[in-house]
């Protein structure tokens, strides 16, 4: 007698995939009802008997993805109760206050690619919420979701976003972990822009990764190596902001599983090796109402709308005060080094590379704004939220705005002038809340203070080491 086998987790092929995780993200872009949605969602675990959990995922407030894995049955279950200790979360409550709920956001849901994430497992993103069910403060997801919600319910307006994130990829798994041990990072290729050979080991991760996002529903534009040696960037279709900042958290996710698996290290640090180009996250916003994009105007400069150089203007004004959440981290400072295209001028420009802000050729559809100072390990929702809110809502310019556009300004060299700058900014209290403002600005000063003060020439093994992304509860428990 044929014996069966012993599990039978769901397995969905990668063309089938994408067409599940397509009709999702159209759901969510349609604003279909919640309780439709959570309705359905419901319905489709409780008659699929081949998945066996559900990975819940939300972010903190430096932008570290956590994961945990519900039983299916007990989610089922358990969906309107689910708390987890939130003082065991950097940046989150404080020990005396720390049990936190999450609230699934059902329209935030993938099925994932079996052979990276495991056979019976789907994911879905989270809300944090306080005990009472209120939103909680630290919870910069929450913040963009409700923000960006708004805007649409009073007028119709939807906040796009497209992001370009480059990362390395290193020789050995782990590569961040060791680095105090070998004092160097070993790049897989040395070729550059756009040259690698199929099937060499650049080419062979990007192939994969691009894969496993195009099955995620993505929707890939293009794939390739960046300037630098072991560089990539893989590039996925304007979305809706929320949408955007929920697949940047996956891009990660994917190339670091993918890499992993292939013995590498997919590294996101913004600038891990000197005398290269660093890793930028330029995101390419736009304004629309009834599918009319805002920042077009044919007659104006540069293609760009009254109100797309206004969104500008407010940027370059509050450039200082928003710099620490675009670069969230000790090493992003080295990346802001104009010798390597860096974007460190507070200045808008159609063609100079080193302005903040860019203004790409664009028509009707595509014309954007494109901030080009976002380091790649940011909170991406809390980038997006607070360049919306300074975009729409920030000071503007005391001088005339042309005087303004056209002086060259620096942004911050290093994060203590950027922590100073947040720290002491009204805006970003009124923004991200005061409670918010102190608790970043503590997080990246413990940071900051266990690294030299001076950057110098050499990459220092505890920017890598106490690097936000990087870093594990043992390292910290030793200070």
């Amino acid at each position: 007698m044929e014996q069966k086998p012993l599990r039978d987790f769901l397995e969905i092929p990668y063309d089938e995939l994408e067409e599940l995780n397509l009709k999702v993200k159209e759901q969510r872009l349609r604003r279909e009802s919640a309780d439709k949605i959570r309705e359905e969602r419901i319905k489709y675990l409780t008659d699929e008997k081949r998945i066996k959990a559900v990975t819940v995922c939300f972010t903190d407030l430096e932008g570290r993805l956590h994961m945990l894995d519900y039983d299916k049955k007990f989610l089922l279950k358990s969906a309107d109760n689910l708390t987890f200790d939130g003082s065991s979360i950097r940046g989150f409550s404080a020990q005396a206050e720390s049990d936190l709920r999450l609230n699934v956001d059902w329209s935030a849901f993938y099925w994932l690619p079996s052979d990276i994430f495991g056979p019976g497992k789907v994911l879905a993103f989270c809300e944090v919420l306080e005990r009472d069910g209120t939103p909680y403060h630290s919870d910069m997801r929450g913040q963009l979701k409700r923000a960006t919600d708004q805007l649409f319910q009073k007028d119709g307006t939807v906040f796009h976003a497209a992001p370009e994130i480059e990362g390395f990829l290193f020789k050995n798994r782990d590569a961040e972990r060791h680095y105090h041990e070998e004092g160097k990072f070993e790049f897989i290729s040395i070729g550059g822009y756009y040259h690698a050979l199929p099937g060499d080991g650049l080419r062979t991760f990007i192939d994969k990764a691009a894969e496993a996002q195009r099955a995620m529903g993505f929707q890939n534009e293009k794939d390739h190596p960046e300037v630098a040696p072991s560089q990539f960037e893989m590039n996925f279709s304007y979305s809706e902001a929320l949408v955007a900042a929920d697949q940047i958290q996956l891009y990660k996710l994917l190339c670091r599983q993918v890499a992993a698996q292939q013995g590498l290290t997919a590294s996101f640090l913004p600038k891990p090796v000197t005398g290269v180009n660093g890793n930028g996250m330029h995101i390419n916003m736009s304004l629309s109402k009834n599918n009319k994009n805002l920042f077009y105007d044919k007659g104006g400069q540069d293609g760009l709308s009254p109100m797309g150089w206004e969104f500008i203007d407010r940027i370059l004004t509050n450039a200082n005060d928003i710099c620490l959440v675009l670069n969230s981290s000790v090493n992003s400072y080295r990346r802001l080094d104009p010798h390597y295209e860096a974007p460190n001028q507070i200045k808008a420009s159609a063609n100079n590379r080193g302005a903040m802000v860019r203004i790409p050729f664009g028509n009707e559809r595509s014309a954007r704004v494109e901030c080009r100072s976002v380091a790649p390990d940011a909170n991406p929702y809390m980038v997006l939220y607070t360049l919306l809110k300074t975009g729409l809502e920030g000071p503007q310019p005391q001088e005339d705005a042309e005087t303004k556009r056209s002086r060259t300004r620096f942004l911050p060299d290093n994060i203590y002038d950027a922590v100073r700058f947040f720290k002491g900014s009204q805006f970003i209290a009124q923004t991200l809340g005061e409670q918010v403002q102190g608790k970043y600005a503590e997080l990246k000063v413990a940071s900051a203070d266990r690294c030299p003060k001076q950057l110098g020439t050499r990459v220092k093994d505890a920017e890598i080491q106490f690097h936000h992304e990087v870093t594990n509860q043992y390292l910290w428990n030793l200070f």
